[in-house]
């Protein structure tokens, strides 16, 4: 081989391996930690603007059905101070809570017998 064909494959080759340092400095710039982070945070970001904005537009396209489902959901949550509330409630209609009977005992009943 001539001195110029080695020369010339030696550029190629230099330039080559230029090229490809270049291009993984690039790629390893790309996979840095905090601008994965980046990318990851900012699409989660535009989901959640388009979830939302999906949500506004259900709910006025439905309100009744949606506070119906709120409603639900709240009374859910707060069963038992319901029930509770509720309790007092009808005990203060009616004054004092109403006694429970004993069931008689067994000298009771042979007794009656």
């Amino acid at each position: 081989m001539s001195d110029e064909r080695v020369k010339a494959a030696e550029f190629k080759v230099d330039r080559a391996r230029a090229n490809l340092l270049a291009s993984l400095n690039d790629l390893s710039g790309q996979f840095e930690p905090h601008r994965l982070m980046q990318e990851v945070w900012d699409k989660a970001k535009d989901k959640g603007a388009d979830l939302a904005g999906d949500a506004v537009d259900a709910v006025s396209r439905r309100p009744i059905a949606t506070g119906a489902v709120i409603a639900g959901i709240i009374a859910f949550l707060a069963r038992d101070s319901l029930i509770s509330a509720a309790g007092k409630l009808v005990k203060g209609k009616k004054g004092k809570s109403p006694r429970r009977r004993k069931a008689p005992d067994k000298a009771q009943t042979e007794a009656a017998e």
